[in-house]
């Protein structure tokens, strides 16, 4: 089975006049997915983009957590484990090369998941490994997806 996902990038140019010896460009553009309110993305403030905006790093990170929280909740819901809330810090990794290349070398998800049931905390524990073999985003990643879970009772 295969699914379509389809997003529309848009830029217009706007030349920054602070250093005239250089072409510098405004990385601020709109991502617009149809049905769906218009996102505004930058590059991350230290590749100097609107800190205010969501930039691309901001993005694959969020892709994770929720995709991860999704798997669980789905896991969970398979082995009769009530989940009541679940919480998470993520953090991702970026290194830079001198040559201006980049890529995440890990992601560390920190799940912070309350349950109704206490014979169930290791199983939800361990549900976490079975989550990130199922989570779409993890799948599709070059780096490790690390996880460093906790559970307690509600």
């Amino acid at each position: 089975m295969r699914h379509l996902f389809r997003a529309e990038a848009k830029w217009t140019s706007k030349q920054n006049q602070e250093d005239s010896t250089k072409r510098l460009y405004s990385k601020s553009h709109q991502i617009k997915i149809e049905g769906k309110p218009i996102l505004n993305v930058s590059a991350a403030k230290a590749f100097k983009g609107d800190p205010e905006l969501y930039n691309p790093e901001d993005l694959l990170l969020s892709s994770l957590v929720s995709c991860h929280m999704m798997s669980f909740l789905y896991v969970c819901s398979q082995n009769e484990i009530e989940v009541l809330e679940y919480s998470d810090n993520a953090e991702a990794t970026l290194e830079v090369s001198p040559d201006g290349s980049g890529r995440f070398t890990e992601v560390r998800l920190n799940p912070k998941v309350k349950i109704s049931n206490p014979d169930k905390v290791a199983l939800a524990i361990e549900l976490h490994t079975k989550a990130n073999q199922l989570c779409f985003i993890a799948n599709s990643c070059n780096f490790p997806v690390l996880h460093n879970a906790s559970c307690e009772v509600l």
